[in-house]
């Protein structure tokens, strides 16, 4: 299955506002039942399990209504990991009121070096094309301390006909359309590491695993910062 680019509608600034919260609260709950949600909590623990830390300030990119990191905070919280979560987008009406929140460009962030202990983005990567993720990729190393954590969705062909069967769980037109180009432009992970590995400056380890539907997370570390990260394997 050949990677296709095609703009999603809810990147557009064209989306009308109802459809677009719509599309975003469906977004909220398909990261919270299919794999979304575990997949960035898994990837915390296991930056949690190699350094030792306990507690992380982490910047969401391309945050939308953050229930990624909210509901994969509370899970960690169970296990004594607590995390501290700047949410960031380029639209202010895709971010909640009331959370810790930046407008701004995801290949421009507007952070020092080293802002925050993690820089994490969910089903963004896949907006990117070869050489924008790999800039964004330097960008959020260079703000990050630990580590980037990329959970994205691995392109299939059952995987875009799980899309197709899930229509009815949609509420709006737009998650549908978008959630069909998603996979069809989403990279597998032998396509990541290849980016990251030619594109990304000099780093000591890229971690990328599977999870469960088509989930695949990726760990960029920034290995001078995490002393027990070398014992790791990468998948």
């Amino acid at each position: 299955m050949q990677r296709v680019n095609t703009q999603e509608i809810l990147d557009s600034d064209a989306c009308p506002p109802f459809e677009a919260e719509t599309s975003l609260r469906d977004l909220s709950r398909i990261n919270r039942w299919f794999g979304g949600v575990a997949t960035t909590r898994k990837l915390i623990e296991r930056v949690a399990s190699a350094t030792g830390q306990k507690q992380f300030s982490v910047l969401e990119v391309a945050a939308g209504f953050g229930e990624v990191p909210k509901t994969a905070g509370r899970q960690l919280a169970r296990k004594g990991i607590v995390i501290d979560v700047t949410h960031l987008d380029r639209v202010r009406s895709h971010l909640l009121p009331g959370n810790h929140s930046v407008v701004a460009d995801a290949l421009a962030l507007p952070f020092p070096n080293g802002a925050f202990d993690l820089v994490s983005c969910s089903l963004f990567a896949h907006h990117l094309e070869p050489a924008e993720l790999g800039h964004f990729a330097n960008e959020a190393l260079r703000v990050s301390r630990y580590a980037v954590l990329i959970n994205d969705l691995v392109r299939h062909p059952l995987h875009l006909a799980l899309v197709y069967a899930g229509f009815p769980l949609m509420r709006s037109y737009v998650s549908r359309v978008d959630g069909l180009a998603s996979v069809r432009r989403a990279y597998v992970p032998e396509e990541v590491r290849r980016i990251l590995s030619s594109g990304v400056r000099p780093v000591d380890k890229i971690e990328i695993s599977r999870h469960y539907l088509f989930r695949m997370g990726v760990i960029i570390w920034k290995t001078a910062n995490c002393p027990k990260a070398n014992g790791a394997q990468a998948a």
